[in-house]
């Protein structure tokens, strides 16, 4: 057996446990995950069973779980062979877009739904496959502010060679243009072009 990669993910919200999981079994046989919360326990579990790997679970007497993870003989190792398998059907060509249209995700709870667009965007950006363009209009366009929460993970997408297309009408609404962090100024012409465009268009 080779050595054990520890993963100390206590204290980190969603999605992060998982994405750290994840990385460490792509190039670990066994991996132990520490987590200090219900959900990332099942999340981690939920992923290991997914790809194919033996998990135990063990609570410890300070409200900790320690998840242990195995590849099992044969398990893919590289980070192309966890990728999800294509479908049956040949995808419509042309880009793969995001649409940002807000700045939270879902509907009813505003607090969560904050809470909620942080997770997808950090996960989009700790995923193998990314998009070739993201587009941000109405309150979208505040994620890409310098003060804005997920600033380094659209910087980390943008360095990734993610084209990000923001709404100048919507800057200029919010009176926000100098404070523009990630991204180029666009317009409405560019924007529904490139939905148009689209081989796949993604709206969280």
């Amino acid at each position: 057996m080779g050595e054990i990669k520890i993963v100390n993910a206590r204290g980190l919200d969603c999605p992060q446990p998982v994405v750290l999981a994840k990385k460490a079994i792509e190039s670990h046989e066994q991996v132990m995950v520490i987590v200090d919360n219900d959900t990332a326990l099942e999340n981690v579990k939920r992923l290991g069973t997914k790809l194919g790997c033996d998990v135990k679970t063990e609570k410890k007497s300070d409200d900790t779980y320690e998840i242990h993870l195995t590849r099992k003989a044969g398990t893919a190792s590289s980070k192309e062979e966890f990728m999800p398998s294509s479908s049956a059907t040949p995808a419509k060509s042309g880009p793969f877009v995001i649409v940002i249209a807000e700045d939270k995700m879902g509907r009813g709870c505003d607090e969560l739904g904050y809470v909620l667009i942080k997770a997808f965007l950090h996960t989009i950006a700790a995923q193998a496959e990314k998009p070739d363009v993201m587009l941000f209009y109405n309150t979208g366009v505040k994620l890409t502010l310098f003060d804005s929460e997920v600033l380094d993970d659209l910087k980390e997408l943008s360095a990734a060679g993610v084209e990000m297309l923001i709404c100048g009408t919507c800057l200029s609404y919010f009176e926000v243009k100098d404070k523009l962090g990630v991204g180029v100024v666009s317009n409405m012409y560019d924007i529904a072009q490139t939905m148009s465009r689209a081989g796949r268009l993604l709206t969280p």
